[in-house]
């Protein structure tokens, strides 16, 4: 019986891989300097905004969605479209993170 937190006795101990012949060292390569890619903020924040105005036209045409107990779905529409112009306004601006975001 072999306790389970021991190593077996004739295992043998574990040699770090050397890369194969022909194949260069870790140390000998070189990397390249990533780019990060450009993401364009501000189609997306406009995406986002444009999609708080459907939901709202919705919420508000469909009388079942804005009634009784969903009430606060149109509110909550128009809090999601306020906070985008926000967003989309901080963005435009550039400043902290978002500079040159545009």
């Amino acid at each position: 019986m072999t306790d389970e937190t021991t190593p077996a006795a004739d295992s043998a101990p574990s040699t770090p891989s050397r890369p194969a012949a022909g194949q260069p060292r870790p140390e000998d390569v070189r990397t390249e300097e990533v780019e990060p890619l450009h993401v364009p903020m501000l189609r997306i924040i406009e995406a986002g905004l444009a999609a708080w105005v459907v939901a709202l036209l919705v919420t508000l045409v469909v009388p079942a969605l804005h009634e009784g107990e969903r009430s606060w779905w149109p509110w909550t529409c128009v809090a999601g479209f306020l906070l985008g112009v926000l967003g989309w306004a901080y963005v435009r601006r550039g400043r902290g993170n978002a500079r040159g975001a545009a």
